[in-house]
């Protein structure tokens, strides 16, 4: 069997607009990110993902995609892909990319020949309707569109669009449709990526059971994993699947479906517990998710390129966590989430800013570092809806951020500039400089838990310590167990692991000294926003 590599793997996620501008024209591009790809795996990284670069005319950031197998101009073209993957490969490095396949741009050569003529083989890859459809499938952005159906008057139809208007559904049940999606796959296993992210997976599983009623939908999983895995051994699928956690079985399947799924569950609950200072509703959510097939694992994530999704929880639990992290009007999107990057929610205390990074280390799962998270990037919400947590990498602070050389009112994307988050305070460059900064210890915590594969390919379970402010995992793999302990509270603590084989234990990772634990069972202390990660003296 080939080795799970992505059990133990970090993944970074890179928007090619904002990370780095290699050619001076204001906007970021494949050659700024391979430029850089010494620093990621000097981090300690071993994957990158890479959001959409594909052709499209960026009316939704990229993931309106208007040819799936060409590189937007403004990224450069298919030679930098090839680059950036070689030069990848040679640091070690493992790349996925973003599959997005729920839904095209209306400017896709598919959907301009769909709309053009009934009888176009193309018609039936979209979903057309001569009146607006009762449906289930609600809008993604209800306070930006009204219904999921569109009228479009050279069709002479309504087309169906999950997500915008302007990105109408494609067809899953449509054979045809999903020989198109293998060829894309294909095309970029071939050029070596080691797999994709499956992006809105689980609103392609209810237009594939509307095709096909078999098994729910599910069947296209099944498809999608068989064809990758005979491109490539190896290759993974990392799916977006906001769904109640008891459905996440289904999208693992046996193993033979999703090989990573995207867990909101847990991230909701994660917030839940910060601001609650308490770790019961994170330590029930690891309790009651199911636990993945061998073969399959959960990825985890602080923030994504997108709002904080709190549609998990439950009304009351939202509107706890809303007022606590997005108070003002203006910090809330969607009538369901949060639009901002976590440093602003935390008040940019580097104490709690560490101890979150600490505790998404510390989970069962594989973590994902979004772009600026090591240094702790703001927001800016003068910025529309999303937008808000999509600003330019700071490098330095240098001209533009060590972004690009060109003129600042040439900059195609957003900079913050000013106040506590501007790129003078915040910037890897100064960082770099500080055994205390977010980004030194962001480094250690990463390249403590590579060397931890108890947490990555072990079982988890919550270790009872009698301590409501301090989530304490165990982390078990071939009879070696691993304990994190992390305080969501400000003050110190003291408490007592009662585990047999738990008992004889040194640190391996934490925020400051401390005393080795002491007596039986083993007296534990925690600064307040403190952590720290055990495992056995002997297994040292």
């Amino acid at each position: 069997m080939l080795p799970l590599w992505y059990r133990n793997a970090i993944i970074y996620q890179v928007d090619p607009s904002l990370f780095r501008d290699a050619n001076g024209d204001g906007r970021g591009d494949l050659q700024g990110i391979t430029n850089r790809l010494e620093y990621l795996r000097g981090l300690g990284v071993t994957c990158l993902w890479l959001m959409p670069f594909y052709t499209s005319p960026f009316h939704d950031w990229g993931y309106d995609v208007a040819d799936h197998l060409s590189v937007d101009p403004r990224f450069g073209a298919l030679p930098d892909v090839v680059t950036l993957l070689e030069k990848a490969e040679e640091l070690g490095l493992r790349v996925i990319v973003d599959l997005v396949v729920q839904h095209t741009s209306d400017r896709h050569p598919w959907f301009q020949a769909a709309r053009s003529d009934r009888n176009s083989r193309y018609r039936d890859y979209f979903i057309w309707a001569d009146k607006p459809e009762p449906t289930e499938v609600k809008p993604i952005f209800p306070t930006v569109e009204d219904s999921v159906w569109t009228w479009d008057e050279k069709a002479g139809q309504y087309y169906r669009h999950v997500f915008y208007s302007h990105e109408p559904d494609l067809n899953l049940g449509n054979p045809e449709v999903r020989v198109e999606i293998e060829r894309i796959m294909d095309f970029w296993l071939r050029l070596g990526v080691s797999g994709f992210r499956v992006d809105a997976a689980s609103h392609m599983i209810e237009s594939a059971k509307q095709g096909d009623p078999t098994d729910g939908g599910f069947w296209l999983l099944n498809q999608m994993r068989r064809f990758v895995s005979r491109r490539r051994a190896d290759a993974v699928l990392l799916g977006e699947v906001d769904v109640p956690p008891a459905e996440y079985a289904q999208y693992f399947g046996q193993g033979d479906r999703l090989t990573l799924v995207l867990n909101f569950w847990l991230n909701n609950y994660l917030y839940l517990s910060l601001v609650r200072q308490s770790a019961e509703p994170l330590a029930r959510a690891l309790a009651e998710q199911p636990v993945p097939p061998e073969t399959a694992q959960y990825a985890l994530w602080l923030r994504n390129h997108d709002e904080l999704d709190l549609e998990r929880l439950s009304e009351s639990e939202r509107e706890e966590v809303m007022a606590c992290f997005a108070p003002d009007p203006e910090m809330r999107i969607y009538n369901r989430g949060i639009r901002r990057r976590l440093p602003p929610m935390l008040g940019g205390d580097p104490r709690k800013l560490a101890l979150v990074h600490a505790v998404l280390f510390s989970l069962p799962g594989t973590p994902i570092l979004r772009y600026g998270e090591e240094i702790g990037m703001g927001d800016d919400l003068s910025l529309p809806e999303r937008l808000a947590v999509r600003t330019a990498m700071q490098w330095s602070d240098e001209h533009n951020a060590g972004f690009s050389t060109a003129d600042p009112d040439k900059l195609a994307v957003p900079l913050i500039r000013t106040g506590p988050y501007g790129y003078p305070k915040i910037n890897v460059y100064a960082q770099s400089l500080h055994d205390d900064s977010l980004l030194t210890k962001t480094g250690k915590m990463i390249r403590a838990r590579l060397g931890l594969h108890e947490i990555g390919s072990g079982r988890c379970r919550a270790a009872d310590v009698n301590c409501p402010q301090v989530l304490a995992l165990r982390h078990e793999l071939d009879g070696v167990a691993v304990v994190t302990f992390a305080n969501l509270g400000p003050d110190d603590v003291e408490f007592e692991i009662h585990d047999e084989d738990c008992q004889h234990m040194t640190d391996v990772m934490a925020d400051g000294p401390y005393d080795p634990p002491e007596g039986h069972p083993a007296h534990i202390r925690l600064r307040g926003y403190g952590y720290r990660w055990l495992r056995p003296r002997d297994k040292l």
